[in-house]
């Protein structure tokens, strides 16, 4: 209510400011002893056109200053040719105030209709995700570096297969367009692949084999391709960090990393978690495989057994921004600590936590970031599965298919 008042009053002001000025100046006028200042009212439909950009607006200010040209001509204070001058002048900012608020309507009409477009676009590139998939929560959250951006480099998505809840968290080397089109390629791959192939480790050959194309693609339209018409791709130029995650039915969650932060997993408190916070911890083991785009995949390709997730437990997924974030001192951003801070106690709700996490990440940067941030958060909700005995979960071992 507050807020709506201060918007009311300031839009009022707005309004009511080419009025004061043609009032200032006729006060001005007749109160100078020399009267050199009727000349001023010709920056009335001025001062309307930036303050409100209605031609109403503009037009009314217009009259407004025309109008005050009466009391100085009575008083003596103005002559005729002053007089008719100021009026030329008056007429002549109002007319280029009513075409440049035609001008700046249509300017904005085609401006909201671009944001549509684009905000279409980005959403079927990054589109919004479930909230609940084969018994798992999921919510993710995404800030950009570009404002108005809903992607940038960063891409997440989670599917229901018939393999387990299926999961990818990628982060594109560099931002804009170029980066965007890489994001759509390795997306349009994984909601393939991850249906299609039994192994985790051959989705992450589809993937590669999708970015391989793609980057090939893109240098032949750039005229980046060599002597024999191959694109030079192994220059270390672009690359893609991913993690690839399977939840299996009784909560076990393996991975194949390729140069991706590990997530973080976050325990539900004992009891009814009153009062305190669930724990944050890093999961994951051995080294991770390099980015893809850098080198060949290897022919084994390490599975890697993460964790297992209990009843209302949850899985924290985020790409480098998040960590790398620093404040005016240079203090990197806590995640570990916001994590378990912004879970609180039981039951741990992924969307409360993505918003918490983002007011944090916000406050510790003073908004200015300097890389989009990704964060996606899983809660294991399978309580019935659990008490009736899920069915396991075979770690594969990754072996290319001959």
């Amino acid at each position: 209510m507050i807020r709506t008042r201060a918007v009311r009053w300031r839009r009022g002001v707005v309004f009511a400011l080419p009025g004061l000025w043609v009032l200032g100046v006729v006060v001005w006028e007749l109160l100078s002893p020399r009267g050199q200042a009727v000349q001023l009212l010709a920056a009335a439909p001025a001062i309307a056109c930036a303050g409100t950009g209605r031609r109403q607006c503009v037009a009314a200010a217009g009259a407004c200053a025309i109008l005050a040209l009466v009391p100085l001509g009575s008083a003596g204070r103005a002559d005729a040719g002053m007089r008719v001058g100021t009026c030329c002048a008056i007429l002549a900012v109002a007319a280029a105030g009513c075409a440049v608020t035609v001008r700046r309507r249509r300017l904005l009409r085609e401006l909201e209709r671009a944001r549509e477009v684009a905000a279409t676009a980005q959403s079927v590139v990054l589109r919004p995700l479930p909230p609940r998939l084969d018994g798992i929560t999921v919510a993710g959250g995404h800030l950009s570096v570009s404002e108005g951006a809903l992607v940038g480099g960063d891409l997440y998505e989670a599917l229901a297969t018939p393999y387990g809840v299926r999961i990818v968290m990628g982060d594109v080397r560099g931002h804009g367009l170029t980066a965007i089109s890489t994001v759509a390629a390795v997306l349009g791959s994984f909601r393939e692949a991850a249906h299609d192939e039994p192994d985790l480790a051959d989705v992450l050959r589809r993937l590669d084999r999708a970015l391989q194309r793609h980057l090939c693609e893109r240098a032949r339209a750039e005229g980046r391709a060599g002597p024999g018409g191959e694109a030079e791709r192994w220059l270390g130029e672009d690359f893609v960090t991913l993690l690839l995650l399977e939840v299996c039915s009784d909560g076990v969650v393996t991975a194949l990393n390729c140069g991706h932060p590990w997530p973080y997993r976050l325990a539900c408190p004992a009891g009814d978690g009153d009062g305190v916070s669930a724990r944050a911890a890093a999961v994951g083991r051995g080294d991770p495989l390099p980015p893809l785009g850098l080198f060949p995949l290897p022919p084994e390709l390490p599975v890697a057994r993460l964790t297992r997730l209990l009843p209302g437990d949850a899985l924290v997924l985020h790409t480098d921004g998040a960590e790398d974030a620093r404040d005016a001192a240079g203090a990197f951003f806590p995640l570990a600590r916001v994590l378990g801070d912004a879970a609180g106690g039981a039951p741990i709700v992924p969307s409360r936590v993505i918003d918490r996490v983002q007011a944090a990440l916000l406050r510790h940067t003073g908004g200015r970031l300097t890389d989009d941030i990704a964060l996606l958060v899983l809660s294991n909700d399978r309580r019935r599965a659990a008490e009736h005995g899920p069915r396991p979960c075979l770690v594969r071992s990754g072996r290319p298919r001959r």
